[in-house]
């Protein structure tokens, strides 16, 4: 399987009274064609930045301070403005997290979409529309024709996110970038939301960057899992080796925290602490100041990465240290 999406070294800073600090940090990333890949950690890991990173979209004063981004063989960091912006909804597009700040609030979804499509090709304003109506009715919006004309406080949250997700398909993207796609919408919303995903991604073809916090969603949707902590990933694997074999200390606590029936009435167990500032990332291992396997060296070195026959990858040196005595 090709890569579509070739991540190497992605650092991304934002300046601070010591100086520039990096909220992504020399992150390796691959997403074949036909793909999902599904970026996970807790909030404050650099998901969302990581997202905005692929994108060129990182606000200012924020800026890439190194690395590669290539889609396809193409370097996007290379481009001149005006070729990324097209490359933006032809190319690579993303599902915003909350569709109701993304959506302008003074326009009816249909003419943003429409605007969209009319912006990547020379379309009338005409067959723009009705594409667009074509695109609601595909994403399960129900009376399309009429909802071309609502303004976004108009739909509900679930219906938002339906016209979030036509808009981002309109040109067939490459890449789907979807960042937490079903955050705040109830489970009902959310199991059709994830299940229109699934079937639009067969369907098209098209590779997707699922950030989520979710393991659950996780399950129903993704092929390979990247870790993230901190700002590093810190383990990368089949969906399956993540969710039955997984290695690094940091992936195990996120998967004890999910709630389990056969644990009803126990208290669920936790990580304790939190994620560092990027202005106090741990000098050795990231996760060193949480995890209960620490021992020497995680204070003071970074570890390397381990790299299983299955093509697991793992950074840690518990893990480092057990194949090194095996």
């Amino acid at each position: 399987m090709s890569e579509l999406l070739q991540v190497r070294g992605l650092t991304t800073e934002f300046p601070s009274e010591q100086g520039h600090v990096s909220v992504v940090d020399r992150v390796d990333l691959d997403v074949a064609k036909g793909q999902v890949l599904a970026l996970v950690g807790e909030s404050g890991c650099g998901k969302s930045m990581t997202a905005l990173s692929l994108l060129r979209l990182v606000p200012r004063p924020g800026r890439i301070g190194g690395g590669a981004i290539r889609l396809d063989g193409r370097d996007l960091l290379s481009l001149p403005v005006p070729e990324m912006r097209k490359v933006r909804g032809r190319d690579i597009a993303m599902i915003f997290q909350e569709p109701m700040t993304s959506l302008n609030a003074v326009a009816t979804v249909g003419a943003q979409v429409v605007e969209a499509i009319r912006l990547h090709e020379k379309v009338s304003r005409a067959r723009a529309r009705e594409r667009t109506r074509e695109l609601f009715g595909r994403v399960g919006i129900p009376d399309p024709e009429a909802r071309l004309s609502a303004y976004p406080h108009q739909l509900s949250g679930g219906l938002k996110q339906r016209v979030m997700i036509a808009m981002a398909l309109a040109m067939r993207p490459k890449l789907l970038v979807a960042d937490e796609p079903t955050t705040a919408l109830d489970v009902t919303i959310q199991a059709q939301i994830l299940g229109l995903l699934r079937e639009l991604q067969r369907e098209i073809g098209m590779s997707i960057l699922l950030i989520t916090h979710d393991l659950g969603i996780v399950n129903e949707l993704a092929d390979r899992v990247a870790v993230m902590y901190a700002g590093r990933i810190v383990e990368t694997a089949t969906r399956e080796a993540i969710l039955t074999r997984a290695e690094h200390p940091y992936t195990k606590g996120l998967l004890e925290s999910i709630p389990a029936f056969s644990h009803r009435g126990e208290r669920l167990k936790e990580i304790p602490g939190v994620v560092p500032s990027p202005a106090d990332w741990p000098r050795g291992c990231r996760f060193s100041t949480r995890c209960p396997l620490v021992f020497d060296p995680c204070a003071e070195h970074e570890p390397s990465e381990t790299v299983r026959d299955d093509g697991q990858r793992v950074f840690c040196h518990a893990v480092e240290q057990e194949v090194g005595g095996a």
